[in-house]
């Protein structure tokens, strides 16, 4: 599985990608929005994670950019990962497009767990990752 996760904070792609590792996942990184857009453009990915809040474009935009695309790529499952604990946050970005939300800190499980949800939903069955 080909994970990109999008996020400007060095230590926070460290922390995910050795969670990643466990599972046999390979996480590329981006550490810029436009960086994220610029790799899915590029490349092949089975998922996105995505920080919320970065310098410039916003992973709001980022999301609403992959959904208005007119190929494949707009169905890319995006999760967004974010420290922002706004009440009505989680709403926000299911509406926008997103796939899940998940708050920092982030624990191996929970991340484990959304991965599968939406790996089974693709499927139509009940997938573990």
């Amino acid at each position: 599985m080909r994970i990109l996760f999008v996020e400007d904070d060095a230590m926070n792609r460290r922390v995910v990608r050795d969670m990643l590792d466990v599972a046999g996942a390979t996480m590329v990184e981006a550490d810029l929005a436009e960086a994220g857009l610029r790799r899915i453009e590029e490349e092949e990915f089975d998922l996105v994670l995505l920080d919320l809040r970065m310098p410039g474009m916003d992973g709001f935009e980022v999301i609403r950019r992959v959904r208005a695309r007119d190929d494949a790529k707009r169905t890319l499952p995006i999760i967004i990962v974010t420290a922002d604990t706004a009440i009505d946050l989680t709403e926000r970005c299911l509406a926008t497009g997103a796939d899940e939300v998940l708050f920092k800190p982030v624990a191996m499980d929970a991340l484990f767990d959304a991965i599968g949800r939406i790996l089974a939903k693709r499927a139509g069955g009940d997938l573990l990752f």
